[in-house]
């Protein structure tokens, strides 16, 4: 009998100090652990060269990821699921990661999105700064690709202990490493999404 087909994920994440960054890597291991083959791709910088080189912390980043590929729309293409991580700006998506949204539009005007799994994680500032709703917004974006979303739910008991957001692991940016509840939260997310992209695709 012929082993099912491993599981194909993209992770593509925007990270401005390092945050998402981190979410996203933990994601990727998880999933990788989990049985599926995944490949880490990062939005492209869409702000001044000049703007990031004003900030120390944003530069730094910038410099400590320079060998993530940036995102393309063959990441998307042939995959069985899509996980999104980015910083929560005025309550949606960074500017950055709507903008590789916006060239999407080949591979969703032919159905090519259609079907695939998408989860979502996000940070922001303050507890109450925007994470749901950009959250929200993000599976909004998905439900008109005709994708299959997979939110985390109250599926794991780590959901409460890391804030109870049932969206998707929702990080409260101060500058600090992630949390191990933080962590256990994106692992167990990742995990569920590899197992039911798994279960559909048998």
């Amino acid at each position: 009998m012929t082993s099912p087909a491993p599981v194909r994920m993209t992770i593509v994440y925007y990270s401005t100090y390092g945050t998402n960054h981190q979410m996203a890597e933990v994601a990727a291991e998880a999933a990788r652990e989990a049985g599926a083959e995944v490949r880490l791709v990062k939005a492209r910088e869409t702000a001044p060269q000049e703007v990031v080189n004003s900030q120390d912390a944003w530069k730094a980043q910038q410099e400590r990821t320079a060998h993530v590929p940036e995102a393309t729309l063959s990441d998307l293409e042939n995959v069985d699921a899509i996980m999104f991580s980015s910083p929560t700006r005025f309550g949606g998506a960074a500017s950055q990661i709507r903008a590789y949204i916006d060239t999407l539009g080949p591979l969703w005007g032919t159905g090519a999105l259609a079907d695939k799994t998408f989860s979502a994680m996000t940070s922001a500032q303050n507890a109450h700064g925007g994470q749901e709703t950009t959250l929200q917004t993000l599976y909004i974006t998905a439900m008109h690709w005709g994708a299959i979303l997979v939110p985390p739910g109250y599926t794991d008991p780590a959901i409460f202990a890391s804030g109870g957001n049932p969206y998707g692991a929702s990080i409260t940016a101060n500058g600090q490493p992630l949390s191990e509840e933080d962590k256990a939260t994106i692992r167990h997310q990742a995990r569920r999404q590899v197992e039911i992209t798994r279960q559909l695709k048998g």
